[in-house]
């Protein structure tokens, strides 16, 4: 279970053996049932997880109540509401998984004794932080500049396999269009292979 753990932290930082024991320590496994909601939006995120198997969608309700999925988390993806968690404010996102799924979570507190016990760890922490941010501008880049047919293509690159998981819905809202729009949108790209 936390050998897949080990190997994501291993592309960012090196850690001995015992220095891992003391960082996987402060993860405990979860395990959800598919439609289970593990953080709802007006709730306090007070954890940060790493998915070990399944799928989590990550969205929040715009003002006409519209579903809109900020990403989806598969294996070796992690998941929180940053802002909740860093900034202890109620989160406007929902976190919800689309199959059964296990989870190694740690908390904030157990986070924060990591760093100090641990320096690297808050090294693997900022530059995972880092490449979140890249992945968001990439995502707000792709919504304001691209058409639909190239953010779906980018979906598929980005999720390989994973559509065939979801609804219909749910990759709509991913891409931020309607269900119908992406009716056409697949219709179109089934017609140019």
């Amino acid at each position: 279970m936390f050998d897949q753990l080990y190997k994501n932290i291993n592309k960012y930082i090196e850690l001995s053996e015992d220095e891992f024991g003391e960082l996987s320590s402060r993860f405990q496994y979860k395990s959800f049932k598919k439609k289970d909601v593990i953080l709802k939006e007006g709730d306090y995120c007070l954890f940060e997880g790493f998915v070990l198997n399944g799928c989590f969608k990550v969205y929040y309700l715009n003002e006409t109540g519209f579903e809109q999925t900020l990403y989806f988390a598969v294996e070796g993806w992690w998941i929180t509401d940053i802002d909740s968690l860093i900034n202890d404010v109620p989160s406007i996102l929902n976190i919800e998984a689309l199959q059964d799924s296990g989870v190694l979570m740690i908390s904030k507190k157990d986070k924060e004794y990591l760093y100090e016990t641990l320096p690297q760890v808050e090294k693997l922490f900022r530059i995972m932080n880092q490449q979140s941010s890249v992945a968001l501008q990439r995502r707000i880049l792709s919504l304001t500049g691209k058409t639909a047919d190239k953010r779906y293509l980018e979906f598929l690159e980005k999720y390989p396999g994973l559509e065939q998981k979801l609804t219909q819905q749910q990759v709509a809202s991913y891409l931020g269009i309607t269900h119908e729009f992406l009716s056409k949108i697949r219709k179109k790209t089934s017609l140019g292979k």
